[in-house]
Order: structure tokens, then C-alpha cells, then sequence
């Protein structure tokens, strides 16, 4: 039996089919499926496949329910359910393998340099890791700058390169080795002067958007670039981040240039840009049970709204009743810890709320970028500063969604 998560995620795409022969929304409803789901619990039997970060295996949704397994033990007060959705601009979307679930067993070694390991989002890339053996998570995107593939370079190297190695800085935290504390900024900057050492990778660049979510329920985001995320609260946007830009269309960006190509920009009196992690916008939160969290690439901020990604959100959290709709308004569900919990190591990863919320809105994402009637975001500022360019409809970009759904104990 399908999992009702996935019609209600999948019905959360307005536009219907995304492409002929890609997604096929369920029109069963979602009142009854989630009724149908209520009797049930389901676990899968199969042997459990080792599944690390640093070697891709994408969840199987379309057979199994989300698992309702005891969670981590441990003294922190918040947790978090994690997933992540992505999609190749020139690919197919599909749920049913275009989905990450973070499951904090999962051991994360050094950088991926196999192309064939990583998640099949093209040029935009993710990472999530526990930090060590604390209660805290760390997690983000990246966006890697496509400009670069005019000069033979690959620009999904850095991306992923710099995500690789901010997972696995998250996940050998050593406290001695960091003054202060590990921290956004710090994480990104760490990342940065791995990927800048590793002679493998001569140039390329992307934007950031890092986070620590921490076990006393406290959030810090370092934002550089274009890319970015909301905190949704009980129905309604908490916290959003602003974009970076130099100018239209040209974000803030990490890089590494090659001395050559400096050169070449000095004697025509260009200027080839290179931000830092000290240029990234920080910003702290304080999180509560239910708040969701969403991190995504320019290819969902281009072509969806923060609003429209409320009202997916909404929908999805409202009709699994992880939100319910009280005389006092917008509460949280009893049952939300069941939800999201994470898997004990026991068991295959299976899907979560967290992950249908992810596919919910790469879905959306993925149907309005190839609309070419709608005009999303991109185009209205493209009709704004330059409506000689007669642009209408979406813009086709890989998509990168990372979800955090927020946990406190005892509630």
C-alpha cells in the first residue's frame, strides 16, 4: 500500500502531471487514505541496506510508510526529522528516487570524488550530519555557479566538493580543534578551505545556505548568495532569508580562480568575483515544536514564492494532521513526534514526513519551472528591470531542497 503522505504530497502539486510520464498524482482522497492509514502500521522485513552520505542510496517511497521506531537516545530537548529532494534540470524528477532521508547512524567519510555517488541534482548539491556525538545537526545547500562550465569546468565539482566536506567536518567535530565553538560561518569557511586544498578541484565556485540546528532548539544560518531558506511556524512565515547579489541574476558566490584567469580579468580591466565566508549574512533563530524549516537552491526560489511554499507546506502538514485546525487556530498534532522520527539502525530507511514535505515542494518547484504560462519570481523581476527580454513563464534550473521538521520532547 502507497503511503498517504505521498498522495498528499504529490496532490500538492497544483499543476497536475509535471511532465507527460513523470509524476501521476494520486486522486484518491487524501481524508480517506489518511484514514485508512490510521489502522495500520507499517515496517519493512528486508535485510537493511548499509546507507551512507558519502555513498548515495536513494529511499524507496513508493512501498512503505513512515516508521514510527524509538528515537535517539540522548539529554537534548529538540530533534529534528531531515530529508532532502533534488532534481537535474535536464532529468526527470522522479519521488520515488530523487529523495535523501537523514538517518543520524549513517557514517560519513571524506569528499566523493566518484561522480557516480553523488545525488543525481546536477550542479546544486546537499549535505546533512550529525555534529559528532552531540545532540546538534548541521545541514545546507549549495548552488554551484554554471558560469563556469564555459571555461571546461564542472561546475557541480565545487558544490559538492564543499558539501562533502562540510558533512564531514560536522561529523569528526573535535571541540579542541575549534575556537569558539562550531558555528555557520565557521562550518562554511571550513568547508571552503578544504575544497580550495584539494588539488583535484582547479576552479569553480557556488553559492551557501549552512545551518546548526541545535539540541536546545536554537538555529544559526549562515546565507551567502542566492540560495536560501524559510522557518514556517503553525501556518504562517516565521523567518526568511534575503538573497545576496552584486547585481540581477549574479549572486554572491564562493570561488576558486585560477591565477591565469585573474590575470586575464586584470588586463581587460574586469574583475572576476570572489566572496568569502565572512560576507555571508548570520542569523539566529530561536526554533519551537512544529516550526518546519525549509533550505532550497535559486531553482525553487526562481520559480516559487515563500507564500506558495507555505501553502504546500500547509497542506501537506494539515492533511497528515502534523498540524490541525483548532477553535484557537493552527495547532500542533499529537501524533508529530511519531512522524518524524528517526530510525534506529535496525531497519531500511523508510519515508517521513520530512521527506513528503521535501518531494511536496521540489515537485512544485520542478512543474512551474517548465511552465512557460505561469510566471514565477525570475520572471517578474526579469519583466521588471528588463521587459524588453519579453520573459515569461518558469526557469528550467536544477532544484535543491533540504526540510527540517522541529521535534521538542515531551510534546
Amino acid at each position: 500500500m502507497g503511503s498517504p503522505f505521498r498522495v498528499v504530497a504529490l496532490t500538492a502539486n497544483r499543476a497536475g502531471l509535471l511532465q507527460e510520464g513523470v509524476i501521476y498524482a494520486s486522486r484518491i482522497s487524501v481524508t480517506r487514505a489518511l484514514s485508512a492509514h490510521s489502522t495500520r502500521q507499517f515496517s519493512s522485513k528486508q535485510p537493511r541496506r548499509p546507507s551512507r552520505q558519502n555513498q548515495f542510496h536513494p529511499s524507496q517511497t513508493s512501498s512503505k510508510s513512515f516508521h514510527t521506531s524509538q528515537p535517539l537516545r540522548s539529554n537534548s530537548k529538540f530533534k529534528y526529522g531531515i530529508s532532502a529532494s533534488f532534481s537535474a534540470k535536464d532529468e526527470r524528477y522522479n519521488p520515488d528516487t530523487n529523495v535523501f532521508n537523514f538517518n543520524p547512524y549513517n557514517r560519513i567519510l571524506a569528499r566523493r570524488k566518484d561522480k557516480r555517488t553523488r545525488p543525481r541534482s546536477g550542479q546544486d548539491a546537499f549535505f546533512i550530519s550529525r555534529v559528532n556525538n552531540t545532540p546538534d545537526v548541521a545541514f545546507g545547500v549549495a548552488d554551484g555557479v554554471g558560469g563556469w562550465a564555459d571555461s571546461g569546468v564542472d561546475p557541480s565539482d565545487f558544490s559538492h566538493g564543499i558539501c562533502d566536506y562540510m558533512a564531514h567536518a560536522a561529523y569528526t567535530y573535535n571541540d579542541a580543534e575549534w575556537s569558539g565553538g562550531m558555528g555557520a560561518r565557521a562550518l562554511m569557511q571550513k568547508g571552503y578551505d578544504d575544497i580550495r586544498s584539494d588539488g583535484s578541484v582547479l576552479a569553480g565556485g557556488s553559492t551557501a545556505c549552512v545551518a546548526i540546528a541545535r539540541g536546545d532548539g536554537g538555529l544559526e544560518v549562515a546565507n551567502l548568495g542566492d540560495s536560501g531558506f524559510v522557518q514556517l511556524r503553525l501556518n504562517a512565515i516565521h523567518n526568511a532569508s534575503e538573497p545576496q547579489t552584486h547585481a540581477f541574476n549574479t549572486p554572491y558566490q564562493l570561488s576558486i580562480v585560477p591565477e591565469k584567469v585573474l590575470a586575464q580579468a586584470a588586463a581587460f580591466g574586469g574583475e572576476q568575483l570572489m566572496d568569502f565566508p565572512k560576507d555571508a549574512n548570520v542569523s539566529h533563530h530561536q526554533l519551537r515544536h512544529g516550526d518546519v524549516l525549509v533550505f532550497a537552491s535559486d531553482g525553487v526560489w526562481d520559480n516559487l514564492s515563500s507564500q506558495q511554499i507555505l501553502k504546500i507546506v500547509s497542506r501537506i502538514m494539515l492533511g497528515a494532521r502534523a498540524w490541525k485546525l483548532t477553535g484557537d487556530g493552527v495547532k500542533v498534532g499529537n501524533r508529530l513526534r511519531q512522524f518524524i522520527m528517526a530510525d534506529d539502525g535496525s531497519r531500511e530507511e523508510i519515508p517521513s514526513l520530512q521527506s513528503f514535505l521535501a518531494v511536496g515542494i521540489t515537485a512544485e518547484a520542478k512543474a512551474a519551472s517548465m511552465n512557460t504560462k505561469r510566471d514565477g519570481p525570475f520572471a517578474r523581476e526579469v519583466q521588471k528591470y528588463y521587459p524588453y527580454e519579453n520573459w515569461s513563464g518558469g526557469k528550467v534550473d536544477d532544484i535543491c531542497v533540504v526540510v527540517a521538521v522541529v521535534c521538542e520532547e515531551g510534546k
